[in-house]
């Protein structure tokens, strides 16, 4: 990641984030903190913020438990921006058992708040992996959004107004055992016929890692899924976490942990080693 640093010291670890003009700066050793500190002012002007509370929309709390890190002020700007203060909060971020069409309904005439609203979202799924799939859906309507698909945006920030201050809680003791899971949805787009991918990530119990995508099947999820395994074991082994065992990869698909389990390969999986075993 080119924008973490991490240096080693013979009392702990130092680690710095930066993005653009804004920085975190983390230690196992308060005095290494301080140390930075002094020779970043040295050569940038800078503004110590103190400990951290806020960075780029994300929200952290402290406290002898662990980390809690959500974007409870974030989602009110967001209901401000949709016009929702006053609209009653829904249980579900979308309808059970609906369907989205790209063609379903008449053009919005300016999509602009619609394209304002679906990238806040996104940004939202930092700590929200609840709206995911939600968001994931209207994404795919940004270039020609309708009035029923601004609907479906409204009821995901509704489902916000009443779930604000959640988020993600990264426990103090946790273990530093990786497991990965993944799962498709196949062909499950109405539209593309395309599949809906999804993978997330564990450090124990804490959840550290997601994504979702729309892909061919579910071994492209398993062969995703495995790209980040592999991008997150370095980096936690630069961290001084070494995942000294494999890490598991769950899937809920029999058919294709059987081919991912197999070596014999014949002529029906062949594009499947190409495609998907060189990572």
């Amino acid at each position: 990641d080119s924008s973490l640093f991490i240096h080693h010291t013979t009392t702990g670890i130092v680690l710095l984030i930066i993005y653009v003009d804004d920085m975190v700066i983390m230690s196992s050793d308060h005095t290494s903190i301080q140390h930075l500190k002094e020779q970043l002012k040295a050569s940038f002007h800078m503004k110590d913020l103190s400990p951290l509370r806020y960075f780029l929309g994300l929200e952290v709390s402290m406290d002898s438990k662990g980390l809690f890190l959500h974007q409870h002020k974030y989602v009110e700007d967001l209901i401000s921006l949709a016009g929702l203060h006053s609209t009653t909060p829904v249980d579900t971020p979308l309808e059970i058992n609906v369907k989205y069409h790209r063609d379903e309904g008449d053009l919005l005439s300016d999509a602009l708040l619609y394209r304002q609203l679906v990238g806040s979202l996104n940004y939202l799924t930092i700590t929200r992996l609840d709206i995911a799939f939600a968001v994931q859906q209207v994404s795919q309507f940004m270039h020609t959004p309708r009035h029923h698909h601004l609907a479906v945006v409204r009821r995901i920030i509704r489902y916000l107004k009443g779930t604000s201050t959640r988020g993600l809680f990264l426990p103090n003791d946790s273990p530093t055992t990786l497991v990965g899971y993944s799962d498709a949805d196949w062909a499950g787009c109405a539209d593309t016929r395309r599949s809906v991918t999804s993978y997330c990530m564990f450090l124990g119990p804490a959840l550290i890692s997601w994504k979702k995508s729309s892909t061919e099947s579910e071994y492209q999820a398993m062969s995703t899924t495995c790209f980040e395994i592999i991008w997150l074991c370095g980096l936690l082994a630069e961290l001084g976490f070494p995942q000294t065992n494999a890490t598991p990869l769950h899937a809920n698909n029999t058919s294709t942990i059987q081919i991912a389990a197999s070596l014999v390969f014949h002529k029906r999986t062949k594009h499947i080693e190409v495609d998907f075993h060189s990572i």
